[in-house]
């Protein structure tokens, strides 16, 4: 039987060759976004609109909160990718327009929009705030990752032995600085779901506090605390940084709720630091409630115990090259010590580059301390140390 000849490949591959010469927003199988528009959300959180193309629309059928894309810039002939935070989602208004531009939008029914956050900081970011014209064209993913309300419906239905989740079950979200960005969505349509939300924001200044004031008029189940960190009248507990005692002033019930994180590595070692602080129920961990989605470097983990098995060494099996090497460090770092090259991006848990297979063994995310089970799952090297011998498919 001849596998060499597909004549519709050949056709789809050569559409998208001569459409891509005649408009480069066109594609049949590469979702393409253009930018619309951008609006500054603070002094240094900018919005970005983009339209979507059509394989972009066929191939993100659920787009949800919390969820990011991986965008593709070239900048003076390099070609770079950058991961970037959901904050307007097809289903949602933008809070920052007025009705005029709401009206304005309706009539562009056949736009597919999404929109992103960005920080004014870095080669790429400055170039899609500041020199990419209005209408420039770029490659993106699909919207992907995994800090979402599915997520948290799983893990509410194993707190709570039910086989659904509760959506009137509490959730928190705590969030510093430009960590805000991927809950924007997220609060939103946890809210439109029904969910008891609350909100914990710690930053320099205040920020978006028209869009949360909006929010609590509209959903009573919703409550907010902005941390001016400079500003001890707005402290929770008497304190600037978050701590048990913050968590417990909130008067939720802990081992019930789940909580949303994404912050700098010292928020996030805070929480776990506060969560290992707070005594459940059954002997339950709050640790155990806590979804990440992390920016910055990786932390080390606040517990001894955890510090000592990193010193382990473990052998790491890489299937498809049929190579092993020895490591006591994260899979990625491993490897390279061994001379083997791993695909790779950020190296900080964020582009999802390093993402693979691992088809047995234990290993722990450095960043949530949290150990994964000994099947086949996909995981990043970059975040994950080898806890016993792992196989992956690499």
């Amino acid at each position: 039987m001849s596998t060499g000849y597909r004549p519709e490949w050949v056709q789809g591959a050569f559409v998208d060759l001569i459409g891509s010469r005649l408009n480069p927003f066109w594609s049949l199988t590469v979702p393409k976004i253009r930018l619309l528009a951008r609006h500054r959300l603070s002094d240094d959180l900018i919005a970005l609109q983009f339209e979507t193309n059509r394989a972009f629309r066929q191939q993100a059928l659920d787009i949800q909160g919390g969820q990011y894309l991986n965008l593709s810039v070239v900048i003076d002939g390099i070609f770079y990718q950058r991961r970037y935070s959901l904050v307007g989602l097809p289903q949602q208004s933008l809070w920052w327009q007025d009705d005029s531009a709401n009206m304005k939008a309706s009539k562009h029914k056949l736009r597919h929009t999404v929109t992103i956050a960005i920080k004014p900081q870095g080669k790429v970011s400055n170039y899609l705030i500041k020199r990419m014209p209005l209408g420039s064209t770029i490659h993106s993913s699909v919207p992907t990752g995994s800090f979402t309300l599915a997520q948290a419906a799983l893990a509410q239905a194993e707190l709570v032995k039910k086989p659904e989740h509760n959506p009137s079950a509490p959730v928190l979200f705590i969030a510093g600085g430009s960590g805000i960005t991927p809950m924007l969505g997220l609060i939103t349509e946890a809210l439109q779901y029904g969910y008891q939300v609350t909100l914990l924001h710690y930053n320099r200044t205040l920020l978006l506090e028209s869009q949360w004031q909006q929010l609590a008029s509209d959903y009573p189940d919703f409550t907010y605390h902005l941390i001016d960190t400079a500003d001890s009248s707005t402290y929770l507990a008497g304190t600037r940084h978050l701590s048990s005692d913050s968590l417990l002033t909130l008067n939720l019930p802990l081992a019930e709720t789940i909580i949303f994180a994404c912050g700098s590595h010292a928020l996030l070692t805070g929480l776990y630091a506060a969560a290992d602080q707070i005594t459940l129920p059954d002997g339950k961990s709050l640790r155990d409630n806590i979804i990440v989605e992390s920016f910055g470097s990786a932390f080390v983990d606040s517990t001894n115990e955890q510090s000592h098995d990193k010193e382990m060494t473990q052998t790491v099996y890489l299937r498809a090259r049929q190579r092993q090497f020895s490591s006591d460090t994260t899979l990625l770092t491993g490897a390279e010590k061994a001379g083997l090259r791993l695909t790779y991006g950020c190296r900080q848990g964020i582009c999802q580059l390093c993402r693979c297979q691992k088809v047995s063994g234990v290993v722990k995310n450095v960043q949530t301390g949290k150990l994964s089970s000994d099947g086949n799952e996909f995981i990043q090297t970059c975040i994950n140390v080898a806890m016993t011998d792992v196989v992956l498919d690499v």
